[in-house]
C-alpha cells in the first residue's frame, strides 16, 4: 500500500518554510497551537469569498503578525482598510495580543494549487461538468507556465450513486525530487448529492541549492517540458480523457453496415447474373465481337511494289 505524504511537508526545512514561526516552553506548546488553529479558523470563515491560498503567522509572547496571501486583495482591505482593521480587533480579542496583518496579492491564481482545487470546488457546486472543470484548469496553468500539474475529483461525481475518483494529469509532477517546487492544494464541494473532494498538485519548476552553478540539467529539463507541451497542445493534453471513446460505437457501426452491403465478387448483382467484366472468363458476347479494328474494313488489293530507278553518275550530272 502506498504511503501518501503531504508534499509541503516533505519538503519542510529543505525548500520550504514553516507556515508557524514561534518558539517557547514545553509548558506553552498546547496554548500556541491552540492559538494557531483559532486564528486560522477565523481568517478562512470570514474571508472565504476573498480566495485565501495561505496564512503564514510570526508571534513571540507579546505580538503577532499574520501573512495572508490572497488573489482578491481589495475585498480583503475593504474600503478605506475598514476591513482590515475589523479583523485585526477581531484577533485581538481572540488572542490577547497586539496582531499586525500583511496582505500579500497573488499575481498569477492559475498557478496556486490551492485557489485552483477551490475554483474547482466552486464550478461544481454550480453544476458545472467536473471533466470540463478540470481540463480548464489543466490548460489554463500550462498555459501560464506550470511545468506540470495534477487533479485528482473523488465522490459522487456527476450525481451517481457510486462514489469513484478520476485523475487528469499534464505535464510531469515529481512528488520524490525534493528539490522540485510542488504546491499541494485541496478544498470540497458541498454539492446536493454529497460532498466531491479536490485535490491538485502544480510543479513551478526546480529549486537549485546557493551556489549552484550547473545549468545543464536545468536546460534538458526546459527543453523536454517545452517538447512534451507541444505534443500536448496539439491533441490538448488530454488524451487520457474518457470522453473519446464515447462517439466511437457509432461510427463503428455506420461502418459494419456499409460492410454488409458489399458482397463478394463471384456473383455479382441480386439475381446472380454476373456482371461485365467481373466474371472469372469473357462473355460470349465479347468473344463473338470483333476486337481488332483493321477486321471492321474490307480488306484492299495490295498495289504492286515499285522501286526508284537506279540513279548512275551521267544522269545525274546533267550537261556541265
Amino acid at each position: 500500500m502506498g504511503q501518501k505524504v503531504h508534499p509541503g511537508g516533505l519538503r519542510v526545512g529543505v525548500i520550504h518554510d514553516w507556515k508557524s514561526n514561534w518558539w517557547t516552553s514545553k509548558k506553552e506548546i498546547a496554548d500556541y497551537i491552540l492559538e494557531d488553529v483559532r486564528i486560522r479558523e477565523h481568517i478562512n470563515g470570514k474571508l472565504a469569498h476573498a480566495g485565501l491560498s495561505d496564512i503564514l503567522i510570526r508571534k513571540d509572547k507579546q505580538r503577532i503578525t499574520v501573512d495572508i496571501y490572497t488573489a482578491r486583495p481589495g475585498i480583503v482591505i475593504g474600503k478605506s482598510g475598514v476591513e482590515v482593521d475589523a479583523l485585526r480587533k477581531e484577533l485581538h480579542s481572540i488572542t490577547g495580543k497586539s496582531v499586525h496583518i500583511n496582505i500579500n496579492e497573488i499575481k498569477r491564481p492559475e498557478l496556486d494549487a490551492q485557489l485552483v482545487a477551490q475554483s474547482i470546488a466552486e464550478q461544481l457546486q454550480n453544476r458545472v461538468s467536473f471533466r470540463r472543470a478540470m481540463k480548464r484548469s489543466l490548460a489554463s496553468a500550462m498555459r501560464s507556465g506550470a511545468q506540470g500539474i495534477k487533479i485528482q475529483c473523488g465522490g459522487r461525481l456527476g450525481g451517481g450513486e457510486m462514489s469513484r475518483s478520476e485523475r487528469y494529469t499534464e505535464g510531469r509532477v515529481p512528488l520524490h525530487t525534493i528539490r522540485a517546487d510542488i504546491d499541494y492544494g485541496f478544498a470540497e464541494a458541498k454539492t446536493t448529492y454529497g460532498r466531491i473532494g479536490v485535490k491538485v498538485w502544480v510543479n513551478k519548476g526546480e529549486i537549485m541549492p546557493e551556489g549552484y552553478e550547473g545549468s545543464l540539467g536545468r536546460e534538458r529539463i526546459t527543453e523536454a517540458d517545452g517538447s512534451r507541451r507541444r505534443r500536448g497542445s496539439n491533441s490538448e493534453g488530454l488524451g487520457a480523457s474518457r470522453e473519446s471513446g464515447r462517439g466511437r460505437s457509432q461510427d463503428r457501426e455506420g461502418l459494419g453496415l456499409v460492410q454488409r452491403r458489399r458482397r463478394p465478387g463471384r456473383g455479382g448483382g441480386r439475381g446472380g447474373a454476373p456482371r461485365a467484366g467481373q466474371g472469372r472468363g469473357p462473355s460470349p458476347e465479347t468473344e463473338a465481337q470483333p476486337t481488332d479494328a483493321s477486321l471492321e474494313t474490307p480488306p484492299t488489293e495490295a498495289a504492286p511494289e515499285t522501286t526508284a530507278p537506279e540513279t548512275t553518275p551521267e544522269s545525274t550530272g546533267g550537261d556541265s
